[in-house]
């Protein structure tokens, strides 16, 4: 009998303490090779605070993450990175003066420092041409090729974002850690970005996200996990996680907007059961 694979990412009991403040407590979850898994919960849940300690930005008070077996304790991000775990961040971290094509080779150079100098003095003018390939292939990937010679601060926000995509990827990931890619997208440029997120797991990279945008987790998600106050309160497929009373609790509890969706939906099919009315509650609270 075959054994089950191994995860690719394991955090194992992890807790954050800022003094006497709790950020995450005894955070446990696992993801395996090629899934798309959400982490999601109410703001200030600590979802940004998990993956920051996955990344090497935050020290763990207690338990241990691990990518492909090792232990992640003590190294700096850029190590982490190189073992092949990227993400991108909340705000937009591109360079505003360079242009969209320069960004995404600053990414790939980092990839490759000892070149850097001998590339810049032009005494490598064949790897030039090779990253410059690379480069605009991963422009055409996340939809930029157009926007190749523009200033990336030019660009509108969420074509911002998907430089940030671009700068992961060149790092050759095999996870992909995406923080609230969406935000700032409209519903036709979120609906792309399923698209690219699917695209980018075909082509055998994991995929770990955070977002409040619960239709968008909903239809790409394989996996949900949820985090309330810094605590996992439910894990497991989307259909799984619309009907958990610990997820409804936890998001009807988040406003009045959240309430009112969910009156609405049940009034407006009272013989329905709870599904409908947390879905409405869910997304009503990240509007």
């Amino acid at each position: 009998m075959d054994s089950p694979p191994s995860p690719i990412l394991s955090v194992e009991h992890v807790g954050v303490r800022f003094g006497g403040l709790v950020a995450i407590a005894d955070l446990h979850f696992d993801v395996q090779p090629g899934e798309i898994v959400s982490l999601i919960g109410p703001n200030g849940a600590g979802k940004t605070t998990a993956f920051n300690v996955m990344t090497g930005f935050l020290r763990p008070s207690q338990g241990v993450v691990r990518f492909r077996g090792t232990a992640l304790a003590g190294l700096q991000p850029h190590e982490i990175v190189r073992l092949g775990l990227s993400r991108t961040f909340q705000r937009t971290s591109v360079f505003p003066d360079d242009s969209v094509l320069d960004n995404v080779l600053i990414g790939l150079h980092r990839r490759t420092p000892a070149r850097l100098l001998d590339t810049l003095l032009g005494r490598d003018r064949a790897s030039e041409r090779r990253l410059r390939a690379e480069a605009r292939d991963l422009l055409d990937r996340v939809g930029l090729t157009a926007r190749a010679d523009e200033k990336a601060g030019a660009l509108a926000y969420g074509e911002q974002r998907l430089v940030g995509v671009a700068l992961a990827l060149a790092t050759e990931p095999a996870m992909l850690l995406l923080d609230e890619p969406v935000s700032g997208m409209n519903a036709s440029e979120t609906r792309v970005f399923v698209g690219l997120i699917r695209a980018i797991r075909e082509r055998g990279v994991t995929i770990l996200l955070v977002e409040h945008d619960m239709p968008m987790v909903m239809a790409v998600s394989d996996r949900i996990a949820v985090l309330n106050y810094g605590r996992l309160i439910a894990q497991g497929p989307p259909e799984a996680i619309r009907s958990d009373p610990a997820v409804i609790e936890a998001y009807l509890g988040q406003g009045s907007a959240a309430r009112e969706a969910a009156m609405r939906a049940a009034q407006a099919s009272p013989a329905q059961t709870s599904p409908a009315p947390v879905s409405a509650a869910l997304e009503a609270s990240h509007a």
